[in-house]
């Protein structure tokens, strides 16, 4: 199982036991920029589809006009969640990597309004030192240390979000400890973990 999330599913649904290991995430590209200060802006980077829920994040914004969202990515419900917008919310399309990877490692946290069942983009985020702010479910219960590499919000409505946001001070989390977080989950530990594990089961590797 990619997560305790869907562990608890598959026990659920299968009436199985399973093991949890995480996804690799490339810790290795996405990594702090000292040298870069940390923006005025919050930012998502996501599809654009109903169930990333980037539509409760846009409409967090609009009850918070002195704050500003930057949203990249591409999707079928760009022009709905554009027509929506407030002023301070900013749509940049798909961008390249090298770009998303200078976002993240200035914006003053990212948002992962989703339920996923792991989230790689979070990881990314914490990986080049920034805090998170994450819907309180799926994976990100296993990726995100409220208090230390972000907050979780309890629900997913535009009033546990804001308020979320209103008390939410980017400079109370340390960049080394989001980035300890995320190395948990390098490619390096995936391959060892995969390996251990199908060492056990008897799989010649």
């Amino acid at each position: 199982a990619i997560s305790s999330e869907v562990q608890t599913r598959i026990r659920t649904i299968y009436g199985r036991e399973s093991v949890v290991i995480f996804p690799p995430v490339d810790v290795d590209y996405f990594t702090p920029d000292p040298g870069q200060a940390v923006g005025d802006y919050y930012l998502i980077v996501s599809r654009l589809i109903p169930y990333k829920r980037i539509d409760l994040a846009v409409e967090t914004f609009r009850h918070l006009p002195n704050e500003k969202l930057i949203v990249v990515g591409g999707g079928r419900d760009l022009a709905a969640l554009q027509a929506g917008a407030s002023s301070n919310v900013h749509f940049l399309g798909r961008q390249p990597r090298e770009r998303v990877r200078e976002l993240l490692a200035g914006c003053r946290a990212f948002l992962f309004p989703g339920l996923e069942d792991f989230g790689i983009a979070p990881v990314e985020a914490m990986s080049s030192g920034r805090p998170v702010i994450a819907f309180g479910g799926g994976g990100a219960l296993d990726t995100v240390i409220p208090g230390v590499t972000g907050e979780l919000f309890g629900e997913q409505s535009v009033e546990s979000l804001t308020a979320t946001l209103r008390s939410f001070d980017w400079r109370a989390y340390d960049p080394a400890a989001c980035r300890a977080q995320a190395e948990r989950f390098s490619a390096q530990n995936f391959r060892r973990e995969i390996m251990a594990y199908l060492e056990r089961l008897g799989v010649r590797t």
